[in-house]
């Protein structure tokens, strides 16, 4: 789906969760620039407003995981026309061990991680699925959803089992969900990117992000969001990329610890 060479009518339209910031900012920005009208989800104590006045998106505050504010979200972006691509970047990373040095984990702990990551992410799906059915195929397709999965998915790190859980589990419904869709003309690719520069990594002191971007092999440095958006304009564009997570992590293969 070639988003620009569809602007010479009505622009396609193009939802982002987690968009105020981070990957999702930068995906809302490289759709907007090639010809989409953006809308970001974010929570409501999020920058979104700010954000989507300062780069000409449409901001909706939800909850990825609950249903009825995401159904309004996608209801907002029905409503600047035909609902094309979806990128899911909503998430969260909450370390943990499940038995640490004050006991087990608590269970409300790993229900969350898995609420918003994983929850959230079939619930943008499945909402925004529906409205792309209603839509007329433009040539070979209707729509894309790109998902947001990790490495961690496959190369979990001690203290990171419900991330890791969650992740694993946005891959794992890639597939399924792609072939379920295939018929109605909608593709679903996951991406599992490696270790970059988001809000959750510049939350860790310098000396650890720096230990962190060492570990890389090529290029030996975090991963920068306008990269993650580029293979996100690329999916979109390559209409046989379909059913698939593509890891995007510079070869890096996490340590145990």
């Amino acid at each position: 789906m070639k988003l620009r060479s569809l602007t010479g009518s009505a622009a396609p339209v193009a939802l982002v969760t987690g968009g105020a910031s981070g990957l999702g900012l930068a995906t809302a920005c490289a759709l907007r620039d090639a010809g989409a009208t953006v809308v970001i989800v974010d929570l409501a104590s999020s920058l979104g407003v700010q954000v989507a006045a300062q780069q000409g998106l449409i901001f909706c505050a939800a909850d990825v995981a609950d249903a009825d504010q995401m159904d309004a979200a996608i209801r907002v972006a029905g409503h600047q026309g035909d609902l094309r691509v979806v990128v899911a970047c909503a998430g969260i990373a909450t370390a943990g061990r499940a038995v640490g040095r004050h006991g087990p984990l608590a269970l409300a702990e790993f229900e969350r991680v898995l609420r918003v990551n994983l929850t959230g992410t079939f619930n943008t799906i499945r909402l925004a699925a529906a409205a792309m059915m209603t839509s007329d195929p433009l040539g070979e397709e209707r729509g894309v959803i790109v998902t947001t999965a990790s490495v961690a998915a496959f190369d979990g790190q001690v203290g990171q089992p419900a991330y890791a859980a969650s992740k694993a589990g946005v891959a794992g419904m890639t597939l399924p969900l792609a072939r379920e869709f295939a018929p109605q003309l909608i593709r679903v690719v996951s991406i599992a990117p490696g270790i970059f520069e988001t809000p959750m990594m510049s939350s860790l002191e310098s000396k650890a992000q720096e230990s962190l971007a060492a570990q890389v092999p090529h290029p030996s440095r975090l991963g920068r969001p306008e990269e993650f958006a580029a293979l996100v304009l690329h999916i979109v564009d390559n209409p046989m990329l379909n059913g698939e997570t593509i890891r995007l992590d510079g070869a890096i293969r996490l340590a145990p610890h």
